[in-house]
């Protein structure tokens, strides 16, 4: 059984944020920084994209031509080509007392820009509450300079991590996505409900120096350089010591054979990019693997 942080237990801090996380430059964290963004439903749908390659290639790298539908630059401009990797949105909660639910859905799930968009519609109205939309994750892999402004403009790749395709969408470089110097700092105050909610890589767990998705942003109050305890539910057990089973103390008391562990410990993470409603966060050190559903804590405080 989950529990959100208010029900759960005082105990033992395994570790204190001072002896965790030491202040850090970027140049230590760039190798392990994907160069994932957040953006809106505006910017997602209307932003130019790659509708062919030089010599009707299906496939393109640096030094090739690709050719972007709905793009007004001038020549020499530089810009970002990215693939949409997943979307964001948080869901009503089944119960009363429960917390609303982050779930990161991925690309592989739909075809296309068209697919993968968010339709509004009656099913976000529920007797709950409203589904709410949080935001396209998108990988930033390459870079396009344009050689002529016309539709469809004309751009050079000029390099990319892997090959460029038609439906690569196309936006302006993030100048600045990382500050230049982290210092980890405790928040004023952590998020109702604030969990784990997906990895750069597809995987089922990860350990430190990798990157992580949270479920709370900036208009939450998360602030790069925030660090969290990251803990992981504890589990419901059975106690069939003083509850065998066939015995009376079973039979008319089921529910007190049920016991919920704490929650355990499994490391610390640092914000390092926010957007709007979600956050990108790298480990920084952990005695066990982080998993999706993990809820973030203060790091100078017990749950």
């Amino acid at each position: 059984m989950r529990h959100g942080v208010g029900s759960i237990e005082p105990h033992t801090r395994i570790t204190s944020i001072d002896d965790a996380v030491k202040p850090i430059p970027l140049s230590a964290l760039k190798q392990f920084l994907k160069h994932a963004r957040v953006i809106s439903e505006d910017e997602y749908e209307h932003a130019p994209h790659v509708v062919g390659l030089e010599e009707n290639q299906l496939r393109g790298t640096a030094g090739q031509l690709a050719f972007v539908r709905g793009l007004n630059a001038p020549p020499g401009t530089r810009l970002a080509v990215v693939r949409a990797s997943g979307r964001y949105y948080d869901m009503p909660p089944e119960s009363d007392n429960a917390p609303r639910e982050v779930h990161r859905q991925t690309s592989d799930w739909f075809d296309g820009r068209p697919g993968l968009l968010w339709h509004h519609g009656p099913n976000e109205f529920t007797l709950s509450g409203n589904v709410r939309f949080l935001g396209y994750e998108v990988m930033d892999f390459g870079t396009l300079e344009v050689t002529r402004n016309a539709d469809p403009a004309s751009a050079l790749i000029v390099y990319s991590d892997f090959e460029v395709r038609p439906g690569d969408l196309v936006l302006p470089i993030d100048e600045r996505p990382y500050d230049d110097q982290y210092v980890p700092h405790a928040p004023a105050h952590v998020p109702d409900n604030m969990r784990v909610i997906a990895f750069t890589d597809a995987l089922n767990a990860v350990g430190p120096r990798q990157v992580i998705a949270l479920s709370r942003g900036a208009e939450d109050g998360i602030e790069n350089g925030q660090t969290f305890s990251v803990y992981h539910d504890g589990e419901e057990v059975l106690d069939e010591t003083d509850y065998t089973e066939g015995s009376a103390k079973k039979f008319f008391h089921p529910n007190d054979a049920r016991v919920n562990l704490p929650p355990e410990f499994v490391g610390h993470v640092m914000v390092f990019r926010t957007f709007q409603r979600v956050s990108y966060g790298l480990i920084m050190d952990g005695v066990k693997p982080v998993h999706i559903g993990d809820f973030l804590f203060d790091p100078d405080k017990t749950p």
